[in-house]
């Protein structure tokens, strides 16, 4: 404020030019004047001019105040501008087919943005292993984490057509038992299938079967081989439901819904980098190409 003051020959033009009030850089002087044991300024009340003790000292306050605004300006540019080491976690699946086709876009949109993609089927701790974000398909979230929804996410019962020709279609969940059924291990809650008529009839199925796996893709080959029956995300048997290489199995019931979700483990201080990061998973998955089977 010192410094503002000799550079604009007045308090009233120095405090129109920091936007504070004229008080304030009155107190401000004084107070520094009170600190270094000297006056700063010779004051009248039409006059303001630089004692020979301010002259020593106005350099050097002018250069503090071209650094404090040189700051500033940097720090709001980061605050615009996202910049930075983001390290996120996404399912496998998901993120090779839907999330890696979007990296030359989100890093070109922004060129300060490094971006540590961690992909697994696993569920990882965010906090206890340093993620600032995950993208999360599941029921429901995390209670512990700050979630955002971005879509829904539909699972879907699936055979191959020459499976339903060979072994007929179940016409109830309880016919399942007498299918051979392949399954996915990271299930969020339990290993149990949960169906849900239209009537609202509910119903619970162990699948049992020649295959288990912790990663969803794994299940293609043998369901278009027609070896069994399974459970697959839309996401990823959006294009052969499409193409009619697989067929819905009981049509008539669903399965738990759950919904893609972004999250962190707090809003409270959430940088700029991850909000970007949040923002844009938003805008290209919030109407995903899936639901068309597109690619």
């Amino acid at each position: 404020m010192f410094a503002k003051v000799a550079e604009e020959g007045s308090y009233a033009a120095a405090s129109r030019a920091m936007g504070v009030s004229v008080p304030t850089v009155s107190r401000a002087v004084t107070r520094l004047e009170e600190r270094l044991g000297g006056r700063l300024f010779n004051r009248t009340s039409r006059q303001l001019s630089l004692t020979e003790f301010g002259q020593r000292m106005v350099e050097q306050a002018s250069t503090l105040y071209r650094q404090a605004e040189e700051i500033e300006s940097e720090a709001l540019e980061l605050s615009v501008q996202p910049r930075g080491l983001v390290r996120l976690a996404v399912p496998m699946s998901f993120g090779l087919r839907w999330v890696a086709p979007l990296l030359p876009e989100l890093l070109a949109r922004y060129p300060g943005l490094e971006l540590d993609l961690h992909l697994s089927d696993s569920t990882v701790d965010l906090v206890a292993d340093g993620f600032d974000a995950a993208l999360r398909i599941a029921a429901l979230p995390d209670s512990s984490l700050v979630a955002r929804r971005i879509c829904s996410v539909t699972q879907n019962l699936v055979a191959s057509p020459g499976y339903l020709a060979a072994h007929g279609h179940p016409a109830h969940p309880r016919e399942l038992a007498d299918h051979a059924c392949m399954s996915y291990a990271y299930r969020a809650r339990s290993q149990l299938w949960r169906f849900t008529h239209h009537d609202g009839t509910e119903q619970d199925v162990t699948p049992r079967g020649p295959l288990r796996v912790t990663n969803s893709d794994a299940l293609v080959a043998p369901l278009l081989a027609g070896l069994a029956i399974a459970e697959l995300p839309e996401f990823i048997g959006a294009e052969y439901l499409a193409d009619g290489r697989l067929e819905r199995v009981l049509p008539e019931w669903s399965m738990t819904q759950g919904g893609l979700y972004f999250v962190t483990p707090s809003a409270r201080s959430r940088p700029r980098k991850v909000q970007a990061l949040a923002e844009f998973f938003v805008e290209r998955l919030a109407e995903p190409a899936w639901r068309s089977g597109g690619q």
